[in-house]
């Protein structure tokens, strides 16, 4: 059944890279290819978690590329199908332009997606991590025009490449261990490595996972992530990428186990992401500001989950907040399309104006706040039972988290419900031209998305949490009265909020995300910055100086080679007045040697040219130039192999 993963990843790739290059002729049709691929790989990647199919091929040398369904990915597979597939069903009624580039940039990003999924090897994670980052990268930028939303791609692209260099230190110290063989990579197998080359291992991948899903100290790059259209925001931070980050450390959680001390970190990290973003998505003014700080904060309860042992959990957290978020987003897309902001007091009043949008988005964030009986409110849980058994300060910490959900939650509820003021309609239009109108075909996802947000909960309850804890190994479900105190605590924060209709205190530095951007720069970004700044300087003082002398040195043996020659010239003509043969002998000298210098300049003036070309100064040829290489090493070590 290999030909079902080929047919699951094949498809949207191909349509995808043929609606990528085929231009705007290609527009008229993109929206509806789109969603007939998408829906076709839900019917695939549904046929793939029943039968679970693998495939293996030669890749590079020593190393596989592995794909295959088990208990994790069959249960993500259909979850993150269903999502893309309801994500462009609305970018195609909403119409954004233009259709062919954005719907092919979608549809090859879902496709590495899948291919993260489904990834057995390490050089297939690699393959798949790579496109993804640049996937998101042109879609976070998708207006080009305008230079704040390409900034933000790049912001966001150059922090979660920082952190997925982990990746190859991680494979790295697979090579390193001596384990390079057909079976080497697997990522089933990387607990077994040998001790040092195990944590190092392990602290790759987590920082590569950590980065990925936004979590601390990489939290910041979603903020700015939130500049790219609506339903990228919808698939990319719900289903797909940022999802990607927990669900690697889900994957490797043996590993993280082996060590003891990289289960503890992603636990901790989890915790402090979930407290923290919290805390920012509450001072959120903007609406897709607090559900991108939300869904770093979400994403901590997932990354816990890996590190204290409770796959199942993460698993149906990471698949219900999946639902709940994209509902989220895509109506925060929809009030920005039809009012023109996404500025939360400039919202009032918007569920009364479009009561099943706002029904639907109500519905999917009291999910999000944790109120029973939804869903994140019972996979929370879940996370919290475990993390309790593993460390009571760490269960703590978990609760606070979840109690910061159910007042940014409760915070974006009231003010969608409160009746309009007068002053309400000059916060329209502030940053783009609202249309006024919200279509059936707009609100169909959403609605599908926030049911989805209202039952998902049952993965971790009853007969079907039972079945999933036996499938993934999980922890033991919640008591009700856990259960009971979480709900408890969730409806205390909301009915608060509700009567204060949304108003909170001001706390200061959330707008700016506690200026983490700032501090990265700090940190990273002017180191780096400077030892560029030196590297330049010891080329132009070194090597190109080097360069310099060294074609001096020719020059100045090209004119010894003409003093030479003038010699014998010299010679020559004295030699001929005694021998016409002798002359001809010296001719044919004379012209070799010419010759031969005027070559060698011409070979020296091209080599210089040529050096200069690649030195453009601009990131993405560099990159370009990056990739040939990587391209041309993977071919030779098939070829030497």
């Amino acid at each position: 059944m290999s030909w079902l993963l080929i047919l699951l990843i094949g498809l949207p790739a191909a349509a995808g890279a043929a609606l990528a290059v085929a231009g705007t002729k290609a527009d008229r049709f993109a929206a509806v290819l789109s969603v007939v691929v998408s829906a076709l790989v839900l019917g695939a990647a549904s046929a793939a978690a029943a039968v679970r199919p693998s495939l293996a091929a030669p890749f590079l040398a020593g190393s596989e590329f592995g794909l295959g369904v088990d208990a994790l990915s069959a249960l993500l597979l259909p979850a993150v199908a269903g999502v893309a597939f309801l994500v462009l069903l609305y970018a195609a009624a909403s119409g954004l332009g233009p259709q062919a580039r954005f719907h092919g940039l979608m549809l090859i990003f879902i496709a590495s997606v899948l291919v993260t999924v489904t990834a057995t090897s390490l050089s297939a994670l690699l393959f798949a991590w790579e496109i993804m980052g640049a996937a998101s990268y042109a879609l976070i930028g998708f207006h080009w025009r305008e230079s704040r939303r390409v900034s933000s791609g790049l912001t966001a692209f150059v922090a979660t490449r920082t952190a997925d260099l982990g990746l190859y230190v991680a494979a790295g110290a697979v090579m390193a261990a001596g384990v390079w063989s057909a079976d080497g990579m697997s990522l089933a197998g990387l607990d077994s490595l040998p001790g040092p080359w195990r944590d190092i291992a392990a602290g790759g991948i987590l920082v590569a996972a950590l980065g990925k899903a936004a979590q601390l100290p990489f939290s910041f790059w979603l903020s700015r992530a939130m500049d790219g259209p609506s339903s990228v925001s919808a698939l990319l931070h719900s289903a797909a990428m940022v999802a990607m980050g927990g669900y690697l450390l889900l994957r490797v959680q043996p590993l993280l186990a082996a060590t003891g001390w990289a289960a503890d970190a992603a636990a901790w990290a989890g915790a402090a992401t979930a407290v923290v973003l919290g805390v920012i998505a509450v001072g959120q003014q903007d609406l897709k500001q607090l559900l991108a700080a939300s869904t770093a904060a979400q994403l901590g309860f997932v990354v816990m989950a890996a590190g204290v042992g409770d796959a199942a959990g993460g698993a149906a957290h990471l698949m219900a907040h999946a639902a709940t978020k994209s509902a989220l987003f895509l109506a925060a897309g929809a009030w920005l399309a039809a009012l023109g902001t996404k500025n939360m007091p400039a919202l009032r009043g918007a569920g009364r104006r479009w009561p099943l949008l706002g029904a639907s988005f109500t519905l999917a964030a009291l999910s999000l706040a944790g109120i029973p009986p939804l869903s994140l409110w019972a996979t929370k849980d879940n996370i919290l039972t475990a993390a309790r058994e593993h460390s009571l300060p760490l269960y703590v910490a978990g609760l606070a988290g979840a109690v910061l959900a159910a007042a940014y939650a409760a915070r974006a509820v009231a003010l969608i419900w409160k009746p309009v003021l007068p002053e309400t309609a000059s916060g329209y239009d502030t940053e783009e031209t609202g249309s006024r109108k919200v279509t059936g075909w707009q609100q169909a996802p959403i609605g599908v998305l926030a049911a989805g947000a209202a039952v998902s909960g049952l993965l971790v309850l009853g007969v079907t949490g039972d079945i999933v804890r036996g499938m993934l190994g999980g922890r033991a479900q919640s008591s009700l009265l856990e259960l009971a105190i979480s709900g408890v605590l969730a409806v205390a924060v909301l009915v608060p909020v509700w009567v204060l209709g949304g108003k909170l205190p001001p706390l200061p530095g959330v707008l700016s995300w506690l200026h983490m951007e700032r501090a990265a720069h700090i940190v990273l970004v002017r180191p780096v910055l400077a030892a560029a700044g030196s590297l330049a300087r010891f080329d132009d003082a070194v090597l190109s100086r080097g360069v310099e002398r060294a074609a001096d040195k020719v020059l100045q043996g090209a004119r010894g080679l003409d003093r030479t020659d003038a010699v014998l010239d010299h010679g020559t003509e004295a030699a001929a007045a005694a021998t016409s043969r002798l002359a001809g002998r010296s001719a044919i000298t004379d012209l070799s040697i010419d010759s031969a210098v005027s070559s060698l300049a011409r070979t020296v003036r091209r080599a210089g040219a040529a050096a200069r070309r690649p030195q453009t100064g601009q990131l993405h040829h560099y990159y370009v130039q990056a990739a040939v290489v990587i391209v041309v090493a993977a071919v030779l070590l098939i070829v030497v192999r």
